[in-house]
Order: C-alpha cells, then structure tokens, then sequence
C-alpha cells in the first residue's frame, strides 16, 4: 500500500497549480512581470499569461480530482502531464534565460524545475500502488431483465459481467 505522502504532496502540488491558474487568469501582469519583467504589461504576454493559467487551473482540478477519488492510473496521467508542463516551461526559461529579469530568473527556474521534479516524482510513486485501480468513474452499466410477464427482476451490472438473476412465477 502507497504510504500517504506522495498523495498529500502530489494534492499540494495540485492546489498550488489551481491557485496560480486562478491568479494568472485574474492578475495576468503581477504574475508574469517576474518571469518575463516590463514585457508583462504588453497586451500579448497577457493573454499567454491568462492562457497558462486556463492551462495550469485544467490540469490543477484534474489532479485534484483523480487523486482523491480516481484510480491510481488516471492520477498517474494528470501528475505526469503537470510534470511535462512544468519541464517545458523549465527549458523555455533556460532558452531565455540571459534576456530575463536578473533578480528573478533563478526564481522561476528553479520553480519551474522544482515543481517539474516534484510532480514526476509524485506520478513514479502512484505507479508503484496497484491498490486503487478501480475503474472510475464505474463502467457503464448494463441492465437485464429476466421473468415472466407477472414477475421479473431488474439487475445492474457492469458490462460484460455475467447476470445471475432469477425469476420464479407467483
């Protein structure tokens, strides 16, 4: 069994990821003046701002959601795709690295690398649980009925499971 560390972090790194999504969208200049400085107030880098943000919120909810009640696999997928984002965004940082602010750009790739890091890890550690992997959400159900035209039973599986209802007449 999966000790519970990895969910607890990997459900910090995914608030942390609501939270900037929902400050980027709102306050897209204050976010972006660290990473890229005075070119932050410039129309265009605030739609990318506010679009990382619709980016980052996405894939915050989503590993929220899977990490509290969805299978291992999917909170896997939604921790490890958090983890190639934060890579891109580490090596387009490094890509520019001498044209950006000189007081924060060891900041922001070391937050970018970091949480890179953090969520690949998080993502290898759910690899290793088998424990939860339900389907979620359930299969779709089938339903059967079975009797005769005084009674008859109403049973819900998952397809493809074998019905082992019954009928007797009254």
């Amino acid at each position: 069994m999966l000790s519970t560390f990895p969910l607890r972090l990997g459900q910090a790194v995914a608030i942390g990821r609501v939270a900037l999504g929902i400050s980027a969208i709102a306050a897209p200049t204050a976010l972006a003046r660290p990473w890229i400085g005075q070119a932050a107030s410039d129309d265009g880098a605030r739609l990318l701002a506010r679009a990382m943000g619709g980016r980052d919120l996405a894939l915050g909810l989503g590993a929220m959601r899977s990490l509290s009640n969805g299978p291992m696999s999917e909170a896997r997928t939604w921790m490890g795709m958090g983890g190639l984002a934060d890579c891109i965004d580490a090596a387009v940082t490094v890509l520019a690295f001498r044209r950006l602010p000189r007081l924060s750009r060891w900041g922001i790739l070391a937050s970018t690398a970091g949480a890179a890091v953090v969520s690949m890890r998080v993502a290898q550690a759910l690899a290793q649980d088998p424990g939860r992997d339900v389907p979620w959400p359930p299969a779709p159900m089938a339903v059967t009925t079975v009797g005769t035209k005084d009674t008859s039973v109403i049973t819900l599986a998952p397809r493809g499971a074998e019905s082992t209802a019954s009928s007797t007449d009254q």
